[in-house]
C-alpha cells in the first residue's frame, strides 16, 4: 500500500481522546510565528545592539551566524530524537527552551553573552520547527490537511514579512532588550496551556538509536555551508574563506553519505531521495523559497534607493504580501482537500515566477501602483503553492515516518532562504560593484539600481519555473493518491 493511501485510511489517524485540535494548533503556530519573528527581527535592532555593546560588525554578525549555523544543523537530529521521547514532548521543550532563553537574551551583559543565548534560542527554535509540520498534520483528518497545512505558510510568510516592522517599532520604543522580552508572555502563555490541554504521548520508540557520525558529519555539512554562504555578503564575496569553508562543506558531505551507507540505523535514509514524491517536492518548495527572499532582500533596496521611500513605507508595502497569504494559503489547502488539486503547486510556483518576471520590467518604470498591483498575483501564487505543496511532502512518506519529512522540510526552507538572500546580496554587489558604487548601495543612481535588480528578479523567476517544472513531474509520480 503507497504512503499516501495510509494516510487516507479512516483508522490511519486517531486523536488521543481529549484532545483539543484547535488549542493545538493555535499553540504551534504561535510558537512558530514567534521563532520566525525572533529570528528576523534581531537584524533590525542590530546597529542599536551593536552600539550598546561597544562592538564592531564582525563581532556582532555573531548574533545572527550563531543563531542560524545552530538552527539549522539541528533540525534533521531532532526530527529524529522526536521519534524516540514524541512529538509533544520535543515541541514543548523547544517552547520552554525557546522562551527561557530569550529571557536571558534581554538580560545578557556582554555581547558574547547575547551569542551564546542566541544559540540555546535557536536549538529550541529548531524543536519546534522540526517538528510543527508533523504535529500540524496528525491534528488534521484526511478531509483537513490541505488546509491545515496551509496555517504554516500563513503563519511563516505573515511573520517572516511583518518582523521588520515589528523590530522597528518596538526597538525604536522600548529598546533592544523588548525584543526578546516579548517572547516571554506569549512563550509562557503556550506553555501553560500545552501543559492544560494537551493529552499525554507515549514514546514512539522503546530504544534510543542516534546514528553520531552520520549527525557529525551532517552538523559539519551544514555549519561549513551556512558559513560559506554567509560570507557571500556585501563586501565579502572576494573572501578566501568562502572556498575554504564550501571545501570542508562538500567533505563533510562525502563523509555524511559514507556514513550513511554503512550505518544500521541512518539519520537520513537516503533512499527517500530516489522516491520523486518525496524529492521533487522538497526540491521545488527550495526553489520557492530563494526566488521569495532574493525578492525579500533587494525590495526594501530598490523601495528606498529607487523610489525615495522611508523604512515605515516599505514596510506597509510588503504587508501586502502575507495579508494575502493569510486568506490565500488556507483557502488553497481547502481546494486541494476537496478536489485533490495535484497540479495546484505547479500553478502556484508558476504564477509567483510570471509575476516575478514582470515585476523586474515594473522596477523600470518607478511606479509604486504598479509594483503592489503585481505583489498580489506574486501572493496568489505563493498561496496556492504553499499548502498544497507541504501536504504532498507529508503524504509522500508512511505516518511513522512524518516527523522526517517535517524535519527535512524545515532544513531545505532554511538552506532556500540563506541561499536566496546571500544570492541576491551577492549579484547586488557585483552589479553595482562593476558601475563603481562598491558596497554605496544609498548612494546609487536610482536608474542602475533598478537594473541591477532588474537581473536579480529575472533569476528569482527562473527558479520559480525551475520549482514549476519539477512541482509538474511530480503530479506523474507513480502511487495512489
Amino acid at each position: 500500500m503507497p504512503p499516501t493511501a495510509l494516510h487516507r485510511g479512516t483508522d490511519a489517524r486517531k486523536l488521543p481522546t481529549g484532545t483539543n485540535p484547535m488549542v493545538i494548533r493555535v499553540i504551534t503556530m504561535a510558537a512558530v510565528a514567534m521563532a520566525v519573528i525572533d529570528g528576523i527581527v534581531v537584524s533590525i535592532a542590530l546597529p542599536t545592539i551593536t552600539r550598546a555593546f561597544s562592538a564592531d560588525i564582525a563581532q556582532s554578525q555573531w548574533i545572527l551566524t550563531g543563531y542560524l549555523v545552530t538552527e539549522t544543523s539541528l533540525l534533521l537530529i531532532f526530527g529524529r530524537v522526536s521519534e524516540f521521547i514524541g512529538k509533544k514532548r520535543l515541541f514543548l521543550a523547544g517552547l520552554i527552551l525557546f522562551t527561557t532563553s530569550s529571557i536571558a537574551c534581554g538580560l545578557s551583559s556582554s555581547l558574547w553573552d547575547l551569542v551564546i543565548f542566541r544559540a540555546l534560542q535557536a536549538a529550541g527554535s529548531a524543536m519546534i520547527f522540526s517538528i510543527c509540520a508533523a504535529i500540524l498534520y496528525e491534528t488534521s483528518g484526511p478531509g483537513e490537511q490541505g488546509r491545515v497545512m496551509g496555517y504554516i505558510g500563513t503563519t511563516t510568510a505573515a511573520a517572516a514579512v511583518a518582523a521588520p516592522l515589528l523590530g522597528g517599532i518596538i526597538t525604536g520604543s522600548l529598546g533592544w532588550e523588548y525584543i526578546f522580552f516579548i517572547n516571554g508572555p506569549i512563550g509562557l502563555t503556550g506553555i501553560a496551556l500545552f501543559l492544560l490541554l494537551s493529552p499525554p504521548e507515549s514514546a514512539s520508540a522503546n530504544t534510543f538509536s542516534m546514528d553520531w557520525p552520520g549527525a557529525a558529519s551532517l552538523v559539519s555539512f551544514l555549519v561549513f555551508l551556512v558559513l560559506s554562504l554567509a560570507e557571500v555578503s556585501p563586501g565579502h564575496f572576494h573572501a578566501p574563506g568562502i572556498v575554504f569553508f564550501l571545501f570542508l562543506s562538500v567533505l563533510s558531505l562525502f563523509l555524511f553519505i559514507m556514513a550513511e551507507r554503512k550505518s544500521p540505523c541512518p539519520l537520513l535514509d537516503l533512499t527517500l531521495f530516489r522516491d520523486p514524491r518525496f524529492l521533487l517536492p522538497n526540491m521545488s518548495m527550495a526553489c520557492v523559497y530563494i526566488a521569495f527572499f532574493m525578492l525579500y532582500l533587494v525590495g526594501p533596496f530598490y523601495l528606498e534607493g529607487a523610489l525615495g521611500m522611508d523604512p515605515l513605507g516599505v514596510g506597509f508595502v510588503f504587508l501586502v504580501i502575507p495579508v494575502i497569504i493569510i486568506v490565500g494559503s488556507p483557502a488553497a489547502g481547502l481546494l486541494y482537500d476537496r478536489r485533490n488539486a495535484r497540479t495546484l503547486p505547479a500553478w502556484g510556483i508558476g504564477i509567483a515566477g510570471a509575476s516575478l518576471f514582470l515585476l523586474s520590467f515594473a522596477v523600470l518604470v518607478r511606479e509604486i501602483a504598479l509594483i503592489i498591483a503585481l505583489f498580489v498575483p506574486l501572493s496568489l501564487g505563493i498561496s496556492l503553492f504553499l499548502a498544497p505543496n507541504a501536504t504532498e511532502i507529508m503524504r509522500s512518506l508512511p505516518l511513522e515516518r512524518v516527523s522526517l519529512a517535517s524535519s527535512m522540510s524545515a532544513t531545505l526552507k532554511n538552506l532556500g532562504m540563506i541561499a536566496g538572500i546571500s544570492l541576491s546580496a551577492l549579484f547586488l554587489s557585483l552589479e553595482l560593484s562593476a558601475y563603481g558604487y562598491s558596497l554605496s548601495f544609498q548612494d546609487a543612481d536610482p536608474v542602475i539600481l533598478s537594473f541591477s535588480i532588474q537581473k536579480i528578479l529575472v533569476t528569482g523567476s527562473i527558479f520559480c519555473a525551475i520549482g514549476a517544472i519539477l512541482s509538474l513531474v511530480s503530479t506523474r509520480s507513480p502511487g495512489e493518491r
